[in-house]
């Protein structure tokens, strides 16, 4: 981890820096897209940057749901490595320019393949509900789009391993009885952090820590000598900033809030009228600017056939994921 490209390249300072990324990602999108709004105030067309973040926090909830319902049971590096995609996506993009819905199914799937869970695209597809023929042409056409926009970073260093060298010590160089009974409330904390932005901000091995010491809480166990006198004894001038790391990471999981889901269908209706429908597989823009990729007549694809992206039905929850 020290030397990939996560720490280099997809680790921030703060939050704050964060949020600059996201809120310079909304004002170029309705810059670029201003006169769409016809006179009327932006704000009433456009989604605001908060109104942009509630409606990725509704498609965190989706994209978690999806990995849990998938079949074959999905190995939980993939799910790690899911959002890991899904967050720094959008942090080079609106969701008014990429629908979350579509880039969600994206990031799973290159997922799959980037942690060798093996599943072709016709099973991958058969977890969604809906036109799988279209789910298929919306994933297919975005991958590349997503390898992209990731600048082709796609080795992710999940919290997984450290946990488990965390356990092996803690079973070898403590006192506690049975730290296997630790699982259940490490998995459910990790579950939780996928909801914020720990994995933008902190390193694998902080938030396994901070799994770890929640997970023992919650037994009523107390690891404060284990990680002063034993994991940091080498390297006391460190321990200071790990134990703030770990302060805000546990801070960051025990604040989130679900949104709310009134407000996010609000969101998402405003979504509808302001998204660029240039990227908008319903839309006749994208099927008009499909059709001039290709240049031969005869490898254009057949109106009544299997490529749906050009022969989209009307039925919106066509790909539908989070139902």
């Amino acid at each position: 981890y020290p030397v990939s490209s996560q720490k280099r390249s997809w680790t921030f300072a703060n939050e704050g820096q964060l949020m600059e990324f996201r809120v310079e990602q909304n004002s170029k999108y309705i810059e670029s897209h201003e006169e769409e709004a016809q006179g009327r105030d932006l704000n009433e067309h456009f989604l605001t940057s908060a109104e942009e973040r509630l409606l990725l926090k509704q498609y965190e909830i989706y994209l978690f749901d999806f990995c849990r319902r998938f079949e074959p049971t999905m190995p939980k590096c993939v799910v790690g490595t899911a959002f890991h995609y899904f967050k720094r996506f959008y942090l080079n993009n609106s969701p008014m320019d990429y629908h979350p819905k579509e880039i969600l199914a994206t990031c799973v799937f290159v997922a799959c393949k980037v942690e060798e869970f093996n599943v072709s695209i016709n099973q991958f597809v058969n977890n969604i509900k809906g036109d799988r023929n279209k789910a298929t042409d919306i994933v297919l056409s975005n991958e590349l789009l997503l390898i992209g926009q990731l600048n082709y970073y796609l080795t992710i260093h999940n919290p997984f391993r450290p946990i488990e060298g965390f356990l092996i010590d803690i079973k070898t160089r403590s006192n506690m009885q049975n730290p296997d009974r630790l699982r259940p409330h490490i998995d459910s904390f990790i579950d939780s952090t996928y909801y914020s932005d720990a994995c933008l901000l902190h390193t694998p091995s902080q938030i396994a820590l901070a799994a770890v010491l929640h997970a023992a809480s919650r037994e009523q166990e107390n690891l404060d000598s284990y990680v002063t006198d034993l994991l940091f004894v080498s390297a006391r001038e460190k321990l200071p900033g790990l134990i703030d790391a770990v302060r805000k990471i546990r801070i960051m999981v025990k604040q989130y809030q679900q949104p709310d889901r009134e407000k996010v269908k609000a969101i998402e209706k405003k979504l509808d009228k302001c998204r660029n429908q240039a990227n908008n597989p319903d839309s006749e823009l994208y099927k008009e600017r499909l059709r001039r990729l290709y240049t031969d007549e005869d490898d254009m694809p057949a109106e009544d056939a299997s490529f749906h992206i050009a022969d989209v039905s009307s039925d919106t929850s066509a790909m539908n994921i989070s139902q």
